[in-house]
Formats: structure tokens, sequence, C-alpha cells
């Protein structure tokens, strides 16, 4: 058999191809292959940052809106207490117009009823003052003598004082 020697064989080529390739050019590989890897590494790094960045933004942006929504929701309670207080107080305002006006309207309408008694009164009295005055006077034509009128005229002069006292009390 025939021994073939190290030179003569093509794969011997190849591999020591293969090592001078790579001591040659294996460093210089290495050294961009790193650095490719090392800036993919660092722009991951500033990705991640940049998100947890956000996410602290996004917290403090969440609490300060709950803090608002908490803020308005007080404020919101607030004023609808105020309001219900002020409605409270209107209605019991209008009630308390609502009584004196019907307080007023019941005391105008007693004065009126007054009024109008006093008046009717009045009218019955002066009716009554004439007829006695209308029968007085058919009375003193047909009876009486010259004597009983003196005498009448003389008793009225004299119970005049006494008849107006009580008005002058008055």
């Amino acid at each position: 058999m025939h021994e073939e020697s190290f030179w003569s064989d093509p794969r011997s080529f190849v591999a020591l191809a293969f090592v001078i390739f790579f001591v040659l050019f294996g460093r210089k590989i290495w050294t961009a292959l790193t650095a490719m890897l090392d800036k993919r590494a660092d722009e991951v790094r500033a990705e991640l940052a940049e998100a947890q960045r956000l996410r602290q933004e996004a917290e403090t942006m969440l609490r300060d809106a709950n803090a608002q929504r908490e803020a308005a929701v007080a404020d919101a309670q607030r004023l609808l207490t105020g309001a219900k207080a002020e409605a409270a107080r209107l209605a019991a305002a209008a009630a308390a117009e609502a009584e004196a006006s019907a307080k007023r309207r019941e005391q105008m309408a007693i004065d009126r009823i007054n009024a109008a008694e006093k008046s009717a009164v009045d009218e019955v009295r002066m009716i009554a003052a004439e007829v006695a005055t209308t029968a007085a006077k058919d009375v003193i034509r047909s009876d009486l003598t010259a004597d009983a009128a003196s005498a009448l005229v003389d008793r009225a002069i004299t119970g005049l004082p006494a008849a107006l006292a009580p008005r002058r009390a008055a």
C-alpha cells in the first residue's frame, strides 16, 4: 500500500489553510464579533433603561392621575353636599315665605270681613236711625201737643251729657 505524505493529501492543505486563516484573521473576526455583540448588548441595555424610565414616568403619571381623580371626587362630593344644603335652605325659606304670605292673606281677608261687617252694622244703624227718625216725626206730628213737645225737648237736653259720656270715653 502506498502511504501518502502529509503534504500530498489535499485535506491537509485545507486544514492548514483553515488554521492559518484563523490565526491571521481569527483575532480580527473575534474582535469584530465581540464588538458587534457588545454593541447589541449596549443597545439592549439602553432600551431596557429607557423602558424602565418610561415605566417610572407612567407610574408617576398614574399616581398623579389617581390623586387628581380623588381630588375631583372630593370636590364633587363637597359641591354636592353644598348644593343639598343650599336646596334645603331654599326649600325652608320658600316654605316660610309661603306661610307668611298665607298669614298675610288671611289677615287681609279678616280685615276685609271686619270692614264689611262694620260697614254693614253702620248701614243698619243708619237705616234704623232713619226709620226711628221718621217714626218719631210721624208720632210727633200726630200726637204731640206743644206742652208735651216742650217737656220732651227739656228732658232730651238734660239727658244729653249722660248720653255723650260713653262716646267721650271711647
